[in-house]
C-alpha cells in the first residue's frame, strides 16, 4: 500500500454553519467552513480553546449536524441524515479514540476490544481473531484477560486504539488521544497512529493541544475563531 494519501477529497466540509444558544445569545461557531482531507492523509487539528475544534471533530463524528452546509465523508452525506442514521453510519465506518481511554473497568481488555465487532455480522470464532489480531497489532499480546484498572495509561490507550480499529474502519477520530500520558506513553501511541496511517493507510484526524503530538501527522490545521488560519506540512 502506498505511503501518501490520494489528491480525491476524502472528508469535505463546503460552506459549513454551525452556531449555538447560551443563556438567549447566539455564539455562531463556524460561519463558512470549508475543509478537504484525502483519503490516507493524517490530520492534526490545533488552535486556542473556543477555536471550534472539539464542534469540528463532533460534526466529523456525526455526532453534531451543521445548521446550514455540506458534510460528506466518502459517498455519504453526513448533513443529509437523521440522528439514528448517523449513529449507525458511525459504528461501522469509523473508530474514535478517547482522550480518557473510555474503557469499561468490568470488562477484560479483549471484551473491550470486542464490543464494536458485535454489531456487524461477525461469527464469536472471527470475533476471538480479530480480537487477537489487533492486540497483537498495539503491542498487548498476550494481555488479553487483563482488566484496564490493572493497566497503564499507555497500555490502555493502546487497547481504545485496538477498539477502535478492530472493525477496520477508514477513518479514525482521536480526541486528545495524549492528553493523560507522560510523554514516554504519549510518544508510542503517537507512534502507533503513525504506523496505521503509513501502513495501514488509515485515514485520522487529530485534534490536540501538544505541538510534539501535532508533529507525528502529516499536516497540522489551525484553528482560531471558527477559520482555519494556517497550514503546515509537518511530516
Amino acid at each position: 500500500m502506498s505511503d501518501q494519501p490520494t489528491d480525491t477529497p476524502f472528508i469535505r466540509f463546503r460552506h459549513v454553519k454551525k452556531g449555538y444558544r447560551f443563556a438567549g445569545e447566539a455564539i455562531s461557531i463556524f460561519d463558512d467552513l470549508d475543509l478537504d482531507i484525502p483519503r490516507g492523509d493524517f490530520v492534526a487539528v490545533m488552535g486556542p480553546s473556543g477555536s471550534g475544534k472539539s464542534t469540528l471533530l463532533n460534526m466529523l463524528a456525526g455526532v453534531e449536524s451543521p445548521d446550514a452546509g455540506e458534510i460528506a465523508i466518502g459517498a455519504a452525506r453526513l448533513d443529509l441524515m437523521g440522528e439514528s442514521a448517523r449513529s449507525a453510519w458511525r459504528a461501522h465506518n469509523m473508530g474514535i479514540v478517547f482522550q480518557f481511554y473510555n474503557l469499561l473497568p468490568m470488562l477484560t481488555a479483549a471484551e473491550n476490544v470486542e464490543l464494536p465487532l458485535l454489531l456487524k455480522p461477525v461469527s464469536a470464532k472471527e470475533r476471538c481473531i480479530r480480537v487477537g489480531k489487533v492486540l497483537d497489532l498495539v503491542g498487548l499480546a498476550g494481555r488479553e484477560r487483563q482488566y484496564p484498572g490493572l493497566m497503564s495509561g499507555g497500555q490502555q490507550q493502546r487497547v481504545g486504539i485496538a477498539r477502535a480499529i478492530a472493525a477496520d474502519p477508514d477513518l479514525l477520530l482521536c480526541d486528545e488521544p495524549t492528553g493523560d500520558l507522560d510523554r514516554k506513553s504519549a510518544d508510542d501511541v503517537l507512534a502507533m497512529l503513525r504506523l496505521l496511517n503509513r501502513e495501514l493507510g488509515k485515514t485520522i484526524v487529530m485534534v490536540t493541544h501538544d505541538p510534539q503530538a501535532a508533529r507525528h501527522a502529516r499536516r497540522t490545521l489551525h484553528l482560531d475563531k471558527g477559520r482555519f488560519v494556517d497550514e503546515r506540512e509537518t511530516a
